[in-house]
């Protein structure tokens, strides 16, 4: 039952999600993928997964002790704090720290934690800036 119920609230969410993403107005000068591609994209692998959930719920699930919960909780403020840097600060500080904490939160490893961080932000903004055409400043306009 608790399966189909996360199931039923994750695709009910994707929903608002995606109907949200529907309100957004592109700009004059958007990026060639655009403020809606994104949000479409999340929102429907999430209602994919609440849908599957619901349709195929696990017989014995087993809930995660209050030490996962509170390491949950770490990386989402992890990555609210990402969203709220990214501004000012660019894309490749926040994301190279984002990416090292969370990395580090998954396989204790110092060194490990800040070459995946390193690494992702900068194959990150490569994708994103030159694949994808996204507007995005490696660093703090003030720093370029």
């Amino acid at each position: 039952m608790s399966d189909r119920l996360f199931g039923f609230t994750t695709a009910i969410l994707a929903l608002a999600f995606f109907a949200s993403a529907y309100q957004l107005e592109s700009p004059f000068f958007a990026d060639p993928v655009g403020p809606k591609t994104f949000p479409y994209i999340i929102a429907s692998i999430a209602f994919i997964s609440g849908s599957v959930m619901i349709l195929f719920p696990d017989s014995n699930p087993k809930w995660p002790n209050f030490v996962i919960f509170l390491k949950l909780g770490f990386a989402v403020i992890i990555l609210v704090g990402y969203a709220f840097t990214l501004k000012p600060l660019g894309f490749l500080i926040p994301t190279a720290l984002a990416a090292g904490i969370l990395s580090f939160q998954i396989a204790p490893n110092i060194s490990g934690a800040v070459i995946t961080g390193i690494l992702l932000s900068i194959i990150l903004f490569i994708v994103f800036k030159y694949f994808l055409g996204l507007g995005l400043f490696p660093f703090s306009r003030g720093l370029i």
